[in-house]
């Protein structure tokens, strides 16, 4: 798959291939590496209504964003910017009449890509969401959805609940389960869809499912992915699950099993959509919309599966497990 870019600060399509030799795609790093620190003296201190996120509420990457934001009570610290679902040649754009969708509301850029250009002129790299942009310095923080959520939760704790999604004690086992989870699952699904050859495809959706299949018996006997502890990790799987079977299943050839066919993966994706806030974060018009009708590769008509319409809301199970979500975002639900 051709992919377009800013190359030296200018947009240029059909820059590169998404794939290597081997048919296998290949995800390019991220351009824009800053921290926010809960220090006043910081090159970037945390400070209420000074950041801003651009995202689009198709993609599970700043979908991460989001759900911490919402789970860390941070609506009215962190503005937001949507994009339109559909990124056309032109990039991710601001369509303020299509509904779900936002003006920039910021620097009224018609483009997100004239963030990045206005963050650094001679910048190469993809333009991608989420991206993290500071008000008061004009410029781009970060646009590493895991940065940004490690941000959102550990550096704005003077602003945010106590629903710490990366607590101590739990850090290391919390790094190491979302390592676990990003190959084969989160960019898993993207390397199947993606794959350019029978190869590559077979050997993404054999390790897709293996890592699925490991976490339904983790599950089996934990509530949350590192036990009876909500954590970033469980927000970095929730968005790839949400996804999975409106989209990944068909769209990306997923199709060894849908998540729904999982009583413990199922029952544990239900219990995170209802959080306080989080169904909020959930889309899924974008969502089917932006992977059907953007990838004209994998789907020339453009046609958008209109199927399975799972009921996200139904009643799980996961309260026969010890645990559960912290007080202060069950506490939400009363305000919500």
């Amino acid at each position: 798959m051709a992919v377009n870019q800013l190359i030296d600060g200018e947009w240029v399509t059909d820059a590169y291939e998404s794939t290597n030799d081997d048919g296998e795609f290949d995800r390019q790093e991220t351009s824009f590496r800053d921290w926010i620190e809960p220090d006043p003296d910081a090159e970037f201190p945390a400070e209420a209504g000074r950041y801003h996120l651009y995202v689009s509420l198709a993609c599970p990457w700043a979908h991460r964003t989001l759900v911490t934001r919402a789970l860390r009570g941070l609506e009215d610290v962190i503005s937001v910017d949507i994009v339109d679902p559909y990124r056309a040649e032109d990039g991710w754009q601001f369509t303020p009449e299509r509904e779900g969708a936002t003006p920039d509301m910021v620097n009224g850029f018609d483009y997100l890509r004239e963030a990045y250009v206005a963050a650094d002129p001679e910048v190469t790299g993809r333009v991608t969401v989420p991206v993290l942009w500071d008000t008061e310095q004009d410029t781009i923080v970060n646009n590493e959805s895991a940065e940004i959520m490690r941000m959102l939760d550990t550096a704005f704790g003077e602003f945010a609940n106590d629903a710490t999604l990366y607590p101590d004690g739990h850090r290391d086992e919390i790094d190491e389960t979302i390592d676990a989870v990003y190959e084969p699952i989160n960019n898993g699904v993207y390397r199947a869809g993606f794959a350019g050859t029978q190869d590559a495809y077979e050997n993404a959706v054999a390790e897709l499912f293996d890592a699925l299949d490991h976490w339904e018996d983790v599950l089996a006997d934990q509530r949350y992915l590192c036990g009876d502890v909500l954590t970033e990790a469980d927000i970095c799987l929730f968005t790839t699950l949400i996804r999975f079977d409106d989209v990944y299943h068909t769209h990306f050839k997923c199709n060894v099993r849908k998540i729904a066919e999982y009583p413990n993966l199922w029952n544990y994706l239900k219990e995170l959509y209802q959080l306080p806030g989080v169904a909020a974060t959930v889309n899924m018009d974008h969502i089917t919309e932006h992977y059907y009708e953007t990838h004209t590769d994998l789907n020339p008509k453009r046609i958008v599966a209109v199927g399975p319409n799972h009921d996200f809301g139904a009643e799980h199970d996961r309260e026969r497990l010890a645990g559960g979500p912290p007080q202060s975002v069950t506490a939400r639900a009363a305000d919500d």
